[in-house]
C-alpha cells in the first residue's frame, strides 16, 4: 500500500550549509594529508598568496601613515599670522633656517626664548642653549660621517640631543633645532606656542583625483591578479585527483566543492604567511626610504575596516575562482577533459569587457576639470573593465599564435607544442606583468598631458645664474665684504653683487620732520638705488657702453605714480629713506650725476624687472649708505658637484637673515609632486612582488613538470635543448602580453586623456621604457628559475611516492 510521500516526485538533493562544510573540510584534509608534494605545492600557493596579501595589508595602511606623518607636521608648526607679540616668559623667538644638502632637505630652526618658559617643539625635552643643536637620528649619523663634513661646517653647533618620533615626519628626515641668544625681531617670528595651527585643507580638484584613482587601480588590479593565479597553482594534478573522486562516487558539484576546500585552505595558510610578510616588512620599513620618503613602522596600521575586507575577501575570491576555474573543465572518473582543447577561445564575450568600461567612461569625456564632483567607483570600475580586457584577450592571443605555429628547432617545438596544449598557464602566468605595464603606460601618458597644469614658469633664467644669494647689511662696506665670501667661494665661476638701498627726494625728511606728523616720515615717495659693477649692472638693464663712474635711470612703468625727473641728472637725493616709515639720523644727500642715461629695464635671471637709479662704484660708494640690501647673482663651475653647498656654507657664515636660492625655470605643484611620489613609490613595491610572484609561479611550473623533464632526460635529451624550450615557453606568452600591455596602455592613456579635455599625446620614449621594465623583469625571474631547472633535470625526478 502506497502513501501520499511514496507518490511524491523525487527532487535533486539540496546543497545545504551543512553539504558545503563537509565538502569544504574533505578537500582541506586532501590537502593537509597529500604528502610532500602537497606541502610543497600549499607552500607555493601560500608564499604567492601571502605576498598580495602582504602588499593589500600595506595599501591598507596608507591612510594611517599619511594621517600621523601629518599630525606630527601640524604638532612642531611654527608658523604665526596673529598681531606682533611682545617679550614674555612664555615667548620666543624662531629663525627658519631650512637648508639643503647634496639635494637633501634640511628642516631646521634657532631658537632665542626670552623667558624661562618658552613652548618646547615636539621631539625636544628643552630648549638648547647658545651654540647647541639637538638633531634628528639621520642628521646625526650623516653629521658623524665623512659624507657631511660640509654639512658639520655650515651647521656650526654642538649636538647635546637627539629628537624624539614626536618631532619627526620619518626615521630619514633631517631635522635640527639650535640655540641662541643674539635673534631679533628683524629676522625672526615671536611666537608663545609651537602647533596647533588650524590650516584650510584645499581640495586634489577633479584632475588630480582622478590621477589617484587611476593609480590606485593600476597599482593594486596586479595584485588582484597575482592572489588568483596563486591559488590555482598545482591546478593539472588536481584535476586529476578529483578525477579519482568521481570514479569513487563523487558527482560534479561535489568535486567542485572540495576543490574550493583545497584553494580555501591555500588561501587562508597564505593569509597567516600574508600577514607574516607584512610583519617583517614593518619591522624593516624604518630603515628604507624611497624617493626621500621614510615612514615609522607604528605608523603601518591597517584600517579595520580595510583589513576585514582583505581577510574575508582573499579566501571568498580563492573560492569564486577555483570555481569559475572548473567550469571550463569536464572531470569524469576516467580522465579530464578541458574544452579549452576541443573548441576555441571565443573573442566575442573579452571585447565586450573593455567595451563595458568604455561606456562607463565615455560620459565623463571632458567632464574632469576644475572641482567637477567625480563618482570614484564608476571611474574605478571603468578602469578595471578595460585592464581586465587586457588579461582575458590574452589567452585568446596566445592560442590563436601559437597554433599557427609547426616545425622548427627541437626546443621551438618543444615549447610551441606545450603552448598548444595548455596556454592558458603560461598565459596566465604573466597576466600580472601585462596589467602593470599596461598600467603604467596609460598612467605615463596621463602624467605627460597633466603636467603642463601644474608646472608654472617661475621666469628666472638659470643659464645667466644658476644661485642667487641675498643679506641685509646695516653699511657699505659690509655688503662688500659679503660680495667678496661668495666670489672667493670654492666651485663659483663669477658672483655679480649689487648693494640695494632707498632714496628720497632731497629735503624731504626736513619738510616731514618740521610738519609734526609723526606719520609723515611713512608718506616721503621712496625709490631704489642700485650700486654694482657694469658686469652686475647689465644683468638688470640694457645699459650698453659702461665704464666706472656710469650712472643710469631705469623708469618705472604706468603701474607706478612716482613722478619721472625726481631722478633726472642734477636733481637731489638723501640716501636716509625712513626706516618701516620712522625717520632718524641726519640726511645723506648726493646729487644725480649729469651724465646719467635713461635705459631700459631688463629681466634680471630671478625674474624681477627692476627700476629706479643704477650706479657703479665710482659714482656712489656703498658705504654712504645707511642700510641696503645685497643681492648675488652665482654662476656655479659643472665640474664640482658639490658647488652648491660651499655657497650654502658662505651664506651660513654671513649670519641670520641671510639666505640662498637655487633658479629653477619652472615650479611644480607641491600636490602633484607628491601624488607622483607616492605613485612611484607604489610602482617600486607593485614591480617588486610581481618579479617574486613571477618566480614563485614558475618555479611551480616547473615543479609540475619535473617528471616530464625526468622522462625526457632519460631518453637523452640534452638539458640545453630542455632549458631553450622552457626559455621560448616563457619568451612567446611575454612578448605577446607585452604587446597586448602596449596596446591595451595606450588605448587606457587616450580614455584618460580625452576625460581632462587633454590632447592625445603618445610618449613613445616612456611607452618603450615601460615595456623594456617589465620585460627585464621577466628576463631577471626566468635567469633565477635556471638553477631549479637545471636540478630537475635528473633521472631520479621519476621516483613517485
Amino acid at each position: 500500500m502506497s502513501t501520499p510521500s511514496d507518490n511524491a516526485p523525487r527532487t535533486a538533493p539540496r546543497t545545504d550549509a551543512r553539504t558545503w562544510a563537509r565538502d569544504l573540510a574533505l578537500g582541506a584534509r586532501f590537502t593537509l594529508a597529500g604528502g610532500r608534494e602537497g606541502w610543497i605545492r600549499n607552500l607555493l600557493t601560500a608564499v604567492g598568496v601571502g605576498l598580495g596579501v602582504a602588499v593589500l595589508l600595506l595599501a591598507a595602511a596608507v591612510p594611517a601613515m599619511m594621517d600621523a606623518r601629518s599630525d606630527r607636521g601640524h604638532d612642531r608648526d611654527d608658523l604665526y599670522f596673529g598681531e606682533k607679540l611682545k617679550p614674555t616668559a612664555s615667548t620666543m623667538l624662531i629663525d627658519n633656517t631650512d637648508t639643503v644638502y647634496h639635494d637633501e632637505d634640511i628642516y631646521g630652526r634657532v631658537l632665542d626664548p626670552d623667558g624661562d618658559k618658552p613652548p618646547v617643539p615636539p621631539g625636544l625635552s628643552r630648549i638648547p642653549a647658545p651654540g647647541e643643536m639637538t638633531v634628528s637620528p639621520a642628521l646625526a649619523k650623516l653629521l658623524d660621517s665623512s659624507e657631511g663634513k660640509l654639512l658639520k661646517e655650515r651647521l656650526n653647533y654642538r649636538v647635546t640631543g637627539t629628537i624624539a618620533k614626536s618631532g619627526l615626519l620619518g626615521p630619514a628626515e633631517l631635522v635640527y633645532y639650535a640655540g641662541s641668544d643674539t635673534l631679533t625681531d628683524a629676522h625672526a617670528t615671536r611666537v608663545d606656542t609651537i602647533g596647533g595651527a588650524q590650516h584650510g585643507s584645499e581640495g586634489l580638484g577633479a584632475v588630480l583625483t582622478l590621477l589617484v584613482i587611476i593609480g590606485l587601480v593600476v597599482l593594486l588590479m596586479p595584485v588582484a591578479i597575482l592572489i588568483a593565479t596563486a591559488v590555482r597553482f598545482g591546478g593539472e594534478r588536481r584535476d586529476l585527483r578529483l578525477a579519482a573522486l568521481r570514479l569513487v562516487g563523487a558527482d560534479t558539484r561535489m568535486t567542485r566543492r572540495i576543490a574550493a576546500g583545497e584553494a580555501l585552505v591555500g588561501a587562508l595558510v597564505g593569509l597567516v604567511f600574508g600577514l607574516g610578510f607584512f610583519l617583517l616588512g614593518r619591522h624593516f620599513i624604518g630603515q628604507i626610504e624611497l624617493y626621500r620618503l621614510s615612514v615609522f613602522p607604528s605608523d603601518v596600521r591597517p584600517g579595520t575596516g580595510l583589513a576585514l575586507l582583505i581577510v574575508l575577501g582573499v579566501p571568498a575570491a580563492a573560492v569564486a575562482v577555483t570555481v569559475l576555474a572548473l567550469r571550463g573543465i569536464a572531470i569524469e572518473p576516467l580522465g579530464v577533459v578541458r574544452n579549452a582543447a576541443l573548441r576555441k577561445r571565443r573573442l566575442w564575450w573579452r571585447l565586450l569587457i573593455p567595451v563595458a568600461g568604455l561606456a562607463l567612461l565615455a560620459p565623463l569625456f571632458g567632464g574632469v576639470q576644475g572641482n567637477a564632483d567625480l563618482n570614484a567607483y564608476q571611474i574605478s570600475a571603468g578602469a578595471i573593465l578595460l585592464l581586465v580586457g587586457v588579461t582575458a584577450a590574452l589567452p585568446w592571443l596566445v592560442e590563436l599564435i601559437v597554433n599557427r605555429f609547426g616545425g622548427g628547432s627541437v626546443p621551438w617545438q618543444l615549447a610551441t607544442r606545450r603552448l598548444q596544449l595548455n596556454s592558458g598557464a603560461s598565459a596566465r602566468m604573466v597576466n600580472g606583468i601585462t596589467v602593470a605595464v599596461a598600467g603604467a603606460i596609460a598612467l605615463q601618458m596621463l602624467f605627460s598631458g597633466i603636467e603642463s597644469d601644474f608646472t608654472s614658469n617661475t621666469g628666472k633664467d638659470p643659464n645667466r645664474a644658476q644661485m642667487q644669494a641675498a643679506f641685509d647689511v646695516t653699511n657699505g662696506p659690509q655688503a662688500t665684504a659679503g660680495i667678496q665670501a661668495y666670489r672667493t667661494t670654492p666651485g663659483v665661476r663669477s658672483a655679480l653683487g649689487l648693494v640695494q638701498t632707498s632714496a628720497i627726494p632731497g629735503g624731504a625728511a626736513a619738510k616731514a620732520k618740521a610738519s609734526g606728523n609723526p606719520d609723515a616720515g611713512g608718506e616721503i615717495l621712496e625709490f631704489p638705488v642700485f650700486v654694482g659693477d657694469c658686469a652686475a649692472l647689465a644683468e638688470i638693464a640694457e645699459i650698453g657702453d659702461c665704464a666706472d663712474g656710469s650712472v643710469y635711470r631705469v623708469l618705472p612703468d604706468a603701474s607706478y605714480t612716482t613722478p619721472p625727473d625726481i631722478s633726472k641728472a642734477g636733481a637731489g637725493l638723501d640716501l636716509n629713506a625712513p626706516q618701516s616709515g620712522v625717520l632718524s639720523g641726519p640726511p645723506r644727500p648726493w646729487t644725480v650725476p649729469a651724465n646719467a642715461r635713461t635705459v631700459k629695464a631688463r629681466t634680471s635671471p630671478n625674474g624681477d624687472v627692476q627700476w629706479g637709479i643704477l650706479a657703479t662704484p665710482g659714482t656712489l660708494d656703498v658705504a654712504r649708505m645707511r642700510e641696503a640690501h645685497a643681492m648675488v647673482l652665482i654662476k656655479l663651475d659643472a665640474q664640482r658637484p658639490d658647488a652648491e653647498d660651499y655657497v650654502r656654507n658662505t651664506t651660513a657664515r654671513l649670519g641670520p637673515g641671510a639666505n640662498t636660492y637655487t633658479l629653477e625655470s619652472t615650479r611644480t605643484a607641491r600636490k602633484y609632486t607628491n601624488i607622483k611620489r607616492g605613485l612611484l613609490i607604489g610602482a617600486v613595491t607593485t614591480m617588486l612582488l610581481i618579479g617574486i610572484s613571477l618566480l614563485v609561479s614558475m618555479l611551480e611550473q616547473l615543479r609540475e613538470r619535473k617528471k616530464l623533464l625526468a622522462v625526457l632526460i632519460a631518453f637523452g635529451t640534452r638539458r640545453s635543448t630542455l632549458g631553450l624550450s622552457v626559455l621560448w615557453q616563457t619568451a612567446l606568452p611575454v612578448a605577446l602580453g607585452l604587446a597586448l600591455a602596449v596596446i591595451g596602455g595606450l588605448g587606457l592613456g587616450s580614455v584618460l586623456l580625452k576625460m581632462v579635455g587633454s590632447p592625445i599625446r603618445v610618449d613613445w620614449a616612456s611607452a618603450a621604457t615601460m615595456t623594456g621594465v617589465g620585460a627585464g623583469v621577466v628576463l631577471l625571474v626566468t635567469l633565477l628559475s635556471l638553477p631549479p631547472l637545471w636540478r630537475m633535470m635528473r633521472p631520479d625526478g621519476l621516483r613517485t611516492e
